[in-house]
């Protein structure tokens, strides 16, 4: 496993720990169908939130909100569609991001949750 993979996933377990003590109750982690992939699938009170994690290192020249182009937003709302298509649901869904940066030693220095980072167009 390389340093990247590491890194992301020492940010994805911050998450996930963060949501949990947030109150939000964890359905899935790396949820994958096909090409799709989703980071987190949680839920809170009358919402599922499918939320994508970004984690940087210290050396990064972008913040981890720079790294959630255009492309990687339409990929996410595909990837949320196809979730949805398998999973019915009654809930409201909802598209967050949580930004992670990193120590230079790899551990989390911050975490930002930004609710609706990713806006539907269903």
């Amino acid at each position: 496993m390389g340093l990247t993979q590491v890194i992301g996933n020492r940010g994805e377990d911050a998450a996930t720990e963060w949501l949990m003590d947030e109150g939000f109750v964890i359905v899935a982690r790396n949820w994958r169908d096909g090409r799709y992939e989703i980071d987190i699938v949680a839920q809170r009170f009358d919402t599922i939130h499918f939320i994508e994690v970004k984690t940087r290192g210290a050396e990064s020249w972008e913040t981890p909100e720079q790294t959630m182009t255009v492309a990687k937003q339409r990929a996410f709302r595909r990837a949320v569609r196809a979730y949805l298509d398998i999973h019915r649901t009654d809930l409201e869904p909802q598209m967050d991001m949580i930004a992670i940066d990193t120590t230079p030693s790899g551990h989390v220095d911050s975490l930002r949750y930004i609710p609706n980072a990713v806006i539907s167009r269903w």
